[in-house]
């Protein structure tokens, strides 16, 4: 589990490819402080687990799975990358739940500067997460925890407001219309809206072992 407060910028330093699958070297700093073999560090926001590691930077595993989920396939070697360790059970939440878990890319349609902020008009590639992104919401984009600004539906899209230190610390800001970004919905809004839908599907889903609105109630959800 994650924040999305990114500790610093890394870089891409080589790409190992067969077929769907890939190594990455990331070169880095703070998040070598105390790494070990199998800690999870969010790279733009994708959840991926040190397979090794030295004084100056560490790789990773991709799977498959993540290669078509995230735009990590297009990375070259001198790519900035958003680097967060996973988060510490007492230590200060100053972001919101993220899991590294990206649930697609979006494309970066408009980029505005409005007094000292920067907003970014975003278009998920798929407009169903648009279902799961709320004005006001959290959201995750490279692995950056920000607060939806608007979304507008009909054209498909919404934005976020970037303040200067965002922006300066983070990959952000070599980002422009046509650069893709990661993007991680409210893992909140994503469980209420599969509890509902098992909710409007009834009694089948009670019987193969799911939710009913029975079973809900009688354990204080209702």
């Amino acid at each position: 589990m994650f924040t999305g407060l990114i500790e610093e910028m890394g870089v891409l330093r080589s790409v190992q490819r067969r077929g769907e699958a890939m190594i990455l070297g990331i070169s880095a700093a703070k998040v070598l402080e105390d790494v070990k073999l199998g800690d999870s560090i969010a790279v733009n926001g994708v959840c991926l687990t040190v397979v090794e590691y030295d004084r100056g930077g560490f790789s990773v595993d991709v799977m498959p799975e993540t290669y078509r989920h995230t735009n990590l396939h297009a990375y070259k070697p001198g790519t900035p990358l958003n680097l967060e360790r996973a988060m510490q059970a007492g230590g200060r939440f100053g972001g919101h739940m993220v899991q590294g878990h990206v649930d697609g890319t979006g494309t970066i349609r408009g980029r505005t500067t409005e007094a000292n902020a920067v907003v970014f008009s975003i278009e998920p590639d798929d407009a169903a997460m648009l279902r799961h992104i709320v004005p006001q919401g959290s959201i995750t984009l490279d692995g950056i925890s920000l607060t939806v600004v608007s979304v507008d539906r009909e054209a498909g899209q919404f934005t976020v407001s970037i303040i200067p230190h965002t922006l300066r610390e983070t990959v952000l800001q070599h980002k422009h219309p046509g650069a893709t970004l990661n993007i991680e919905c409210d893992i909140l809004g994503k469980y209420i809206d599969h509890l509902l839908s098992l909710r409007e599907q009834g009694p089948t889903v009670a019987k193969a072992g799911g939710l009913s609105e029975a079973m809900l109630r009688d354990n204080g959800f209702i």
